[in-house]
């Protein structure tokens, strides 16, 4: 892998480029809101390997969220939260719309709910946010990831797996198989 130079970034469109991002040979980013809201502050906090392409791709990372994409991915229009870890393997494909997401964003109790509702408020300013779950999305080699689909905290998707448009995946998905539905089922084997 090679560090992206400044002339590199403007090459692909880019124009802000963060300093604690690493681009493998013959990968390109396009769209100039790829690092709108990338805040990791991690040495590495965004790996992508070699002969990738990011296509409109937004990289919402957090100040202590990493990312890590392997070789020879292609993604279009997909929406990256991470405010933990997300690891992505080797040739794997995301469609438009998709959203991984390690975490909430938000607590889910009602009353820390209101709480963080509070502290993130300009009433609150001086308020700290609850306690938010936040757990790694792991991605292996060779899954296609149709779009719209939704990945949530905590999921593992096997090599080889299929995400139907659409899905919400909520739970782990064996390798080789076909999931579809909100939540996602498995529908075959692939």
């Amino acid at each position: 892998m090679n560090d992206l130079t400044n002339q590199e970034s403007e090459y692909r469109g880019i124009t802000d480029f963060p300093q604690n991002v690493q681009i493998g040979s013959n990968t390109v980013i396009m769209g100039n809101l790829a690092f709108k809201r990338f805040h990791s502050r991690k040495t590495q906090g965004l790996i992508i390997g070699d002969h990738c392409t990011m296509d409109g791709v937004h990289f919402d990372i957090g100040e202590k969220g990493q990312v890590e994409i392997g070789d020879y991915c292609y993604f279009t229009n997909a929406v990256l939260l991470c405010e933990l870890e997300l690891r992505i393997g080797s040739y794997v494909v995301i469609g438009w719309n998709t959203t991984l997401a390690d975490t909430d964003f938000h607590p889910i109790a009602p009353a820390e709910r209101i709480a963080d509702a509070i502290a993130c408020s300009p009433l609150g300013k001086t308020l700290p946010r609850p306690e938010i779950v936040k757990r790694p999305v792991v991605i292996d080699d060779g899954v296609w990831i149709g779009p719209n689909a939704t990945i949530l905290k905590g999921v593992h998707i096997g090599a080889g797996a299929i995400v139907e448009p659409g899905a919400m995946v909520n739970r782990d998905v064996p390798p080789r198989t076909r999931v579809m539905g909100n939540p996602a089922q498995i529908i075959g084997e692939v």
